[in-house]
């Protein structure tokens, strides 16, 4: 059954980044289950990205490791002829999937939506864009969506920014997964959408991986895990 992580009680009992991160794990654990050979998923959390700044060790003379190698250097480019604003996003919990058998090679991606990627306009915008790049690629994607103090829609919101005209109905918790696919010899994605409510059980959905089989992912199964796991209240 879904729990409310962001409101009390639970709220201030456990962390909802330490659910998230570790049913992120569970999902990719329950992924490889099904996984041909040369396939693979593995999970990432990351809260509050931030663009990586190297420092580096300015002092007179400082030289680079390995043999030959020449003097580093601190140069410094013109100035940029254009600055434009361009917010990453800042929390990422995913589980990704990849093929293997020549390099990985992205085939599918489970977003489990942080109240980060729900706040700002430039966070949704960012998520967005993401998403869409992985759709472009082929990708399959699958959105969940359990968040419960923040009130953007990011399924409505991909819509839009794929130029569906298409008015799609839309819960405020759900759990969606985008395929696409050619049919007819046209390019289309296949879209799943299912509303989700606390106090009651999560669905399974289609998890459908380019170039490789559509896989079964028992949210429920793979939450209530979760939760044992880490004793929640």
């Amino acid at each position: 059954m879904l729990r409310d992580h962001f409101h009390p009680p639970l709220k201030g009992r456990r962390h909802w980044e330490s659910f998230h991160s570790l049913w992120a794990g569970m999902i990719a654990t329950a992924i490889n289950q099904q996984l041909p050979k040369d396939w693979f998923a593995e999970p990432t959390a990351s809260f509050g990205i931030e663009i990586d700044v190297a420092t580096w060790d300015d002092s007179e003379g400082a030289v680079a490791n390995g043999a030959g190698a020449g003097t580093v250097t601190n140069w410094s480019p013109a100035p940029p002829t254009l600055t434009l604003e361009f917010p990453i996003a800042t929390d990422i919990v995913q589980v990704a999937v990849y093929e293997c058998s020549s390099g990985p090679v992205l085939a599918g991606a489970i977003e489990l939506i942080s109240p980060a990627n729900k706040d700002r306009r430039e966070h949704r915008d960012a998520f967005i864009a993401k998403c869409e790049s992985m759709l472009r690629e082929g990708v399959g994607v699958m959105i969940v969506d359990i968040v419960t103090d923040r009130y953007a829609n990011l399924h409505s919101e991909l819509l839009k920014r794929l130029d569906s005209d298409v008015t799609h109905p839309s819960a405020r918790l759900y759990a969606a997964s985008y395929h696409p696919t050619e049919r007819d010899e046209h390019q289309v994605l296949d879209v799943w959408h299912q509303p989700l409510a606390l106090d009651q059980p999560l669905p399974q959905m289609a998890l459908f991986l380019k170039g490789g089989p559509c896989l079964q992912v028992d949210l429920g199964a793979t939450y209530k895990q979760t939760g044992d796991q880490l004793r929640l209240p």
